[in-house]
């Protein structure tokens, strides 16, 4: 495993990060395709056997069950000082008009409510999870100040939103003197780069640590285009992303196919390896519910893409609709 510096900081990250999302109890309103507790602890296990030493998680995973999950399983496997987890905050967690957001109760009140869940006192990014355009931005980050300086989160992330917007919680924690973000949780693979019109270059000239979700874009820059899996089937989250593009992008699909041949690699390798070569981003967050899948991602890191290759894959690309910020 590779390690890399998370952004402007000193803290070390794997290169491959492992998204938790796909680990939980399923239950009304959420994904039916999560792997339960004892789906999920060997692969947990797995990943830090790999070398991964960072996870990403939710406090809307499965209602709160995801975070239970990986807090159980990192501290029965791993020392918690080597590791790096990250949580979110902003999605519904109960009826009732204090239920979501970035306020300041709300923050506060889901922060404790996450450590509970992970069984830690501290982690290491806590993250917003979208734009609440309710709040005043200057309540959410000093509110987000706050929970650093309690010893709560060592760092503060963002993630899905529009360029503008991370610019004006920047400026906002800079002009009070506030924790600024160092990261940037953002949609990103080879059927989606709207991203790289304004964010990247922001990212890269501020020195934010990039951490693109779906980079397999849900598996389908790894499956033949016939193919179908349960998730695929009943995911409507994955849907509403990409079957609008479905036509256009079937093209890539098709390259990231063509490279992975002439490579002799998985096509994940492909499509991450696309990512890593790109400024700014430390590490995909790769969600799995199988063990070859993560046995993929980890040996993705060995793969290198020619210039060439590059340019073949990003070619046929044409604009979509923004998916991911709202």
């Amino acid at each position: 495993m590779d390690y890399i510096k998370f952004g402007n900081t000193g803290m070390d990250v794997s290169r491959i990060c492992l998204g938790c999302m796909s680990f939980g109890e399923a239950r009304p309103g959420w994904h039916q395709w999560v792997l339960n507790e004892e789906q999920s602890r060997p692969l947990i296990k797995r990943a830090l056997e790999l070398g991964i030493n960072f996870f990403d998680t939710a406090n809307v995973y499965a209602g709160g069950t995801s975070e239970e999950i990986v807090g159980r399983a990192l501290k029965d496997f791993a020392n918690r000082d080597e590791i790096v987890l990250a949580t979110k905050v902003w999605g519904r967690m109960h009826e009732g008009p204090n239920g979501a957001g970035l306020s300041r109760k709300a923050i506060m009140s889901e922060i404790d409510k996450s450590l509970q869940r992970l069984e830690t006192d501290y982690v290491d990014l806590y993250i917003i999870h979208r734009w609440d355009y309710d709040t005043p931005i200057e309540e959410t980050m000093e509110a987000m100040h706050d929970v650093v300086k309690s010893g709560k989160a060592r760092y503060i992330g963002a993630s899905a939103m529009y360029a503008w917007q991370f610019q004006k919680a920047q400026y906002t924690a800079e002009k009070h003197g506030w924790t600024r973000f160092v990261s940037m949780q953002n949609h990103l693979n080879l059927i989606y780069r709207e991203e790289e019109r304004e964010m990247m270059p922001l990212c890269k000239d501020q020195k934010i640590a990039v951490t693109p979700y779906s980079p397999l874009a849900s598996g389908r820059l790894i499956r033949d285009w016939s193919e179908s899996t349960h998730r695929s089937e009943t995911d409507a989250v994955q849907k509403s992303k990409y079957d609008a593009t479905a036509d256009v992008d079937r093209l890539i699909v098709e390259r990231v196919a063509s490279v992975a041949e002439k490579h002799g690699v998985p096509r994940s390798h492909i499509a991450l390896a696309w990512l890593l070569q790109k400024d700014s981003v430390a590490a995909p967050i790769v969600g799995v519910t199988k063990m070859a899948q993560l046995e993929e991602s980890a040996a993705a890191l060995s793969v290198k893409l020619t210039p060439e290759e590059v340019a073949f894959l990003e070619e046929p690309y044409v604009p979509h609709r923004v998916v991911g910020a709202q």
